[in-house]
């Protein structure tokens, strides 16, 4: 099994890395100055950590999407590109403590999307009939449907963010209305703050399994996991099945601390399923941990247990200086 060097690239944190039908991995992740969207490529993982990263998109200098631009993610859907992100009209926060953020959706159709930033489109905000904090959308296809998922406060529900899931009428709006899929309830999920967000889609051995993450972004964030049968209705919330337990967390024996936001590629050789997340290795963060720039991207290779689960074991250690 392919051993990757870890991190595999320092200070990016929400990462995501898509393998697309050309050959290249294409990676983008927030940016610790929380201000624009790059993508980086490689034909091979190792190789986005020194590939050269392509600005495509840049903050507004007023509105909406002007402060605070998190967690990008590129999908490749019906021929063109789009990178959902979150991003807030302030850096203040709500009479709730909370941040502002709504999502937003950016579209190319050019085949290469690297190429300019003109070739980028905004479609605006992506609307889901709660006016409410929401970010870490990702999208995935089911029985020639697309579905959209994401994390956003409901105001009655206890707590920063909830899981959600709608059918897309077209990759920037939302068919049906959102049908919450989890809330933070466990103990593990609600340590700093009450989180349930970054979520990530695979389907193997006839299910689907979304990850998430949850607690505040310090050594206590964790990874959690849902699971449904792929011929069962995914917009039926009874239909999943949540796990009690984390399923990804820290490893105090190896300084890997509060391991999340992750996503899922597939390895070099077209077969090997690879669990790609952000990881801190100190604890001791000075002031807000949201401005401590060193959750650095990781990846690693993960199995299966025998019940057709994921086995995503413990995050790796460095393996550099």
């Amino acid at each position: 099994m392919t051993v990757y060097t870890n991190p595999l690239i320092v200070q990016r944190a929400d990462p995501y890395i898509y393998k697309h039908t050309d050959g290249y991995y294409y990676f983008t992740a927030s940016v610790p100055a929380y201000n624009l969207i790059e993508i980086r490529r490689a034909k091979t993982l190792e190789g986005l950590a020194h590939a050269a990263p392509r600005t495509i998109w840049r903050k507004h200098e007023s509105g909406p999407m002007s402060q605070l631009i998190w967690a990008p993610e590129i999908h490749y859907i019906d021929g063109k590109w789009f990178i959902y992100f979150a991003a807030a009209e302030t850096t203040a926060l709500d009479k709730n403590g909370m941040f502002q953020h709504r999502m937003f959706c950016i579209e190319c159709d050019n085949p290469d999307p690297m190429r300019s930033e003109d070739d980028w489109t905004e479609h605006g905000q992506v609307k889901t009939g709660m006016d409410s904090f929401s970010l870490d959308a990702t999208c995935f296809e089911a029985n020639d449907k697309l579905y959209y998922v994401w994390a956003q406060k409901d105001p009655a529900i206890k707590g920063n963010s909830n899981l959600y899931i709608a059918e897309m009428e077209n990759p920037w709006t939302l068919k049906t209305k959102p049908v919450m899929l989890s809330k933070p309830e466990f103990d593990w999920e609600t340590i700093g703050f009450w989180v349930n967000e970054g979520p990530a889609v695979i389907h193997r051995n006839g299910r689907f399994f979304l990850t998430y993450s949850a607690s505040a972004t310090d050594e206590h964030y964790a990874m959690g996991m849902l699971s449904i049968p792929d011929d069962q209705d995914l917009l039926d919330a009874s239909n999943w099945t949540k796990s009690k337990k984390p399923v990804f967390q820290s490893d105090m024996a190896t300084h890997q601390y509060g391991p999340g936001h992750n996503s899922f590629t597939i390895g070099e050789d077209g077969k090997t399923d690879i669990l790609v997340y952000h990881c801190r290795d100190y604890t001791e963060i000075k002031g807000d941990p949201l401005y401590d720039p060193n959750r650095h991207t990781k990846v690693q290779a993960f199995t299966w247990n025998d019940d057709g689960t994921p086995n995503f074991g413990k995050p790796v250690p460095y393996n550099y200086d």
